[in-house]
């Protein structure tokens, strides 16, 4: 009897497996049967909440449509919530892409990898597609590209297109018209230079432009929503015994006051009632520098450029008896 006792006793030690581990998978497939019935969709991705429906979900062979259909495992809370352990800064975004089928992204280098790092969380490979594709378009877009005007007409129609505020220097070395004084190419140099300082300081929010076919020597130009606002000439000449000779000067300061003063152009920030009037005449804390001399011409209307020349001056003094001396401008 006790033989027999101890065998029913390892018998029913043995079935009580048996009989625990049906009660389990019973209360799994509960568990783990996904959404399948469901309509719609109740997702908390990190705390940020989120209703869609399973068919969005399910368009793209991804995880969401893994974990629609059962595939993948998924927490479901009291309330119903699908909980997913993921940030949910940009699943609005992957949602939106699943709906659409296509989303802006952001600009921002760092915010678009870390779409790129959801869209490859949840598989979905036409939005990793989609982030690459922007990416591998922001690396050729930061490419500097330097255009090769070759005629006036071209350049005129690029300013007057142009959606940036522009500065183009006019120089020519080769004008030979007159001789220079000995200081003359030395400040065309340091004119050439500030040129391409600015170029690195403002680059992508002001167009340069570079102009060596002109007729001027040394000569700048400021243009806001197509038109020129205002222009600095380095250039004057002098009136010597025997010869002219001609002077480049190097306003540093009033070339680096305009250039600052057309960034309001910048995004058409001049646009709207007064903003073209903003930079049209000077304020009345402005001044100009000794031996410089500013000229207003109208254009269209009220609307007038600046003009800031060297005052031309005589080195030598040409008047005949009882005349005055004359100071050409």
């Amino acid at each position: 009897m006790s033989a027999e006792a101890s065998v029913g006793s390892h018998a029913a030690d043995s079935a009580q497996p048996d009989v625990s581990q049906p009660a389990f998978h019973d209360s799994d497939p509960l568990r783990n049967r996904g959404l399948l019935g469901s309509k719609y969709v109740k997702l908390n991705v990190g705390g940020s909440l989120h209703y869609t429906t399973v068919q969005t979900l399910s368009k793209e062979d991804s995880l969401l449509r893994s974990i629609c259909n059962g595939s993948t495992e998924v927490t479901i809370d009291s309330e119903g919530w699908v909980v997913l352990d993921r940030s949910g800064r940009h699943f609005g975004l992957v949602l939106n892409f699943l709906r659409d089928g296509s989303v802006p992204l952001p600009e921002d280098h760092r915010e678009l990898d870390e779409v790129l790092k959801e869209a490859q969380y949840y598989r979905v490979q036409g939005l990793v597609q989609h982030c690459l594709s922007a990416m591998q378009k922001d690396v050729f877009e930061s490419v500097c590209r330097i255009p090769m005007i070759t005629s006036a007409k071209e350049e005129q129609k690029m300013i007057a297109t142009c959606r940036k505020p522009v500065v183009k220097l006019q120089n020519n070395r080769g004008n030979n018209k007159y001789s220079y004084t000995s200081n003359s190419d030395d400040n065309l140099l340091k004119n050439i230079e500030l040129f391409d300082k600015l170029v690195l300081r403002f680059n992508g929010r002001v167009l340069f432009v570079k102009d060596v076919l002109g007729d001027e020597i040394c000569c700048w130009s400021f243009y806001g929503e197509g038109r020129k606002i205002a222009e600095v000439c380095c250039t004057s000449i002098v009136y010597a015994t025997e010869k002219k000779q001609t002077k480049v000067e190097f306003p540093e300061a009033r070339i680096f006051e305009e250039t600052l003063n057309i960034l309001i152009y910048e995004n058409n920030r001049g646009s709207g009632p007064g903003g073209l009037h903003l930079l049209d005449s000077r304020g009345p804390g402005s001044s100009l520098g000794a031996g410089q001399s500013e000229e207003e011409g109208a254009v269209g209307g009220d609307r007038r450029v600046r003009r800031i020349h060297v005052r031309r001056h005589i080195m030598h003094d040409e008047r005949g008896p009882g005349q005055q001396t004359v100071y050409k401008d």
